[in-house]
């Protein structure tokens, strides 16, 4: 039988993936002392149970999943997580299209689907889920058609 911190750190792997950093910090919560946190994370590594790389290859197309979402938010997401920023960096160059221009569209298009919205909530939204500026323009210049002028009279 394995030690305690091991089964804790076995018991939360076989949860989901976690990235390094989220398996110390959950350990050290649980009172475990750091040289046994040290020393399970060494092994869940060593044992490929832990792989960062996967982890955030996990997080980032379960977020993709559920519909599009810009970079930015998906290394603000995982810096929050504690995934590693080399490795973040890497599998989203790796998983993103370097353009994010049609993702933008997309999730432009999925907001504004079935109501009239003002260009400045549209932007809002899209700022919020990470695109880039460029994306968040040229998504509006696309959707201009659907999407209520600056004067909510206007539209009355």
């Amino acid at each position: 039988m394995a030690d305690p911190c091991t089964e804790r750190a076995l018991k939360l792997l076989t949860r989901r993936p976690h990235f390094r950093r989220e398996l110390e910090q959950k350990l050290g919560a649980k009172g475990f002392e750091p040289e046994a946190v040290e020393a399970t994370v060494a092994r869940m590594v060593e044992l490929r149970y832990l792989d960062e790389e996967s982890a955030v290859r996990s997080f980032v197309e379960q977020k993709l999943r559920r519909g599009p979402v810009g970079r930015r938010r998906l290394e603000a997401d995982l810096g929050r997580r504690g995934a590693d920023q080399e490795v973040a960096r890497a599998v989203l160059d790796e998983i993103l299209a370097e353009d994010d221009r049609e993702a933008a569209l997309e999730a432009g298009r999925r907001y504004t689907r079935g109501r009239r919205r003002d260009k400045a909530s549209v932007a809002r939204h899209l700022e919020r889920k990470g695109f880039s500026p460029r994306a968040i323009f040229s998504a509006l210049d696309a959707l201009n058609s659907d999407l209520r002028g600056d004067d909510p009279a206007v539209e009355r």
